[in-house]
Order: structure tokens, then sequence, then C-alpha cells
């Protein structure tokens, strides 16, 4: 797997030659070559519950989905195959009509709290659900509400990592939660100190001011 060899057109070669950076890349090229998905990039996709989905239309114009699910619905299934369920949503099938006719794709995938950012070129393969009943059930989330229509196989061709400049740290809810957690557990004490002052001073029959 060549990421750069793949991503790099003759104009991309020619604009960095202009700008500076042709000599890097062409040593990129050469010497970057990895044989498959690492432990690295299979736990990072573990986690993930959403990445960015680009397939090629017959129009000649690449199409931008957001795909989203539960944490890890993107399954792994060796170094170089993953695969999902793919969820009914509003049924207008551009990406699996893109797909259709051309399986090349792109995804990437972002982790806003560590500011990283995983490319990957693949062919996908969509797999009617009564085709494979036994990869349905490996790579179901059963547990997360959803209808599925289909499955997707994705063959990674090639992967990279981009630099985290510009990515700005974004956290959900659900990570937010612990550094919240505290503040509220400290507020409860002081809350119930405060009451326990009190009934003390109703004790004592003074009236705080």
């Amino acid at each position: 797997m060549n990421y750069s060899q793949l991503a790099f057109s003759d104009a991309a070669k020619e604009l960095q030659q202009e700008f500076g950076s042709r000599q890097i890349y062409e040593r990129v090229e050469k010497y970057h070559v990895v044989d498959g998905l690492t432990e690295n990039e299979i736990k990072f996709i573990a986690v993930q519950d959403y990445f960015y989905l680009a397939s090629i239309g017959e129009n000649g114009y690449p199409y931008i989905q957001h795909r989203g699910g539960p944490k890890g619905f993107v399954k792994v299934l060796d170094e170089q195959t993953l695969a999902f369920v793919d969820f009914s949503g509003n049924r207008q099938y551009i990406s699996v009509g893109n797909i259709e006719t051309n399986p090349n794709v792109a995804l990437i995938m972002v982790s806003y709290p560590h500011r990283a950012r995983l490319k990957v070129y693949a062919q996908a393969k969509v797999v009617p659900l009564t085709d494979e009943p036994e990869l349905f059930a490996q790579i179901d989330p059963a547990d997360y509400k959803h209808r599925p229509e289909r499955m997707l196989v994705l063959t990674v061709q090639a992967y990279d990592w981009n630099c985290p400049q510009h990515i700005t740290p974004r956290y959900t809810a659900e990570e937010l939660e612990p550094a919240f957690a505290a503040q509220r557990q400290r507020l409860a004490d002081l809350e119930a100190e405060n009451q326990k002052l009190k009934a003390e001073l109703e004790n004592l029959k003074i009236t705080p001011k």
C-alpha cells in the first residue's frame, strides 16, 4: 500500500515542484509503503462513531456523505478489509448508486479531541444482507436503533494520517461528562454542608442574616 502513489497526480507533483516540497514527497513515495492496517489504525477505527465517505458519480462529480452509528460500527475484518451495515436513511441512494458504477471511494475519520485524521482509499462492494448472513451477524450493531438495508465491504488500497494543524479540538457531551461530574459532586457536597449548618443554627435558635 502506497498512499502517495495513489494520491499524487501529475498535476499535484508539478505543484509540489513549484512550491518546493517535491523532493520530500518523492522520498515518501519511494519508501513509505505498508502491508495493511496496523494496530494503531485498527484501534482508531474501533472507537469511531462517524466518518465521511466520498464516492464518484457517473456525472464525474464526487459526492461526500456523513455516515454515523455507534462507536465501532465500522468493523475491521482483517488488515485490508473494513465493513459496516448501511442503515436506512433518506433513500436517495447516491453513495450506493455511485459505488455500483465506480467502486473507488475515500474515507476520512477524525478524532477532534486527539486532533487526529485518518484518510483511506478503498474499493467498495455492496453486499445484500441475505447474501452473507454470517457477515451480517458479525458486523450488525444489534443494540443500536437502526434499520439495516445492505452491507458495504471496503478493500483498503492505501491510507495515511494528516497532520493535526487546523483541527480544532471539539468534545461530545459524553467526553465532557467526567470533567463536569466532579463539579456537580462538589456543588452537592457544598449544598449538603449548607443544609447541615442551617439545621444547626435552627437548633440554636439563631436566625441567620
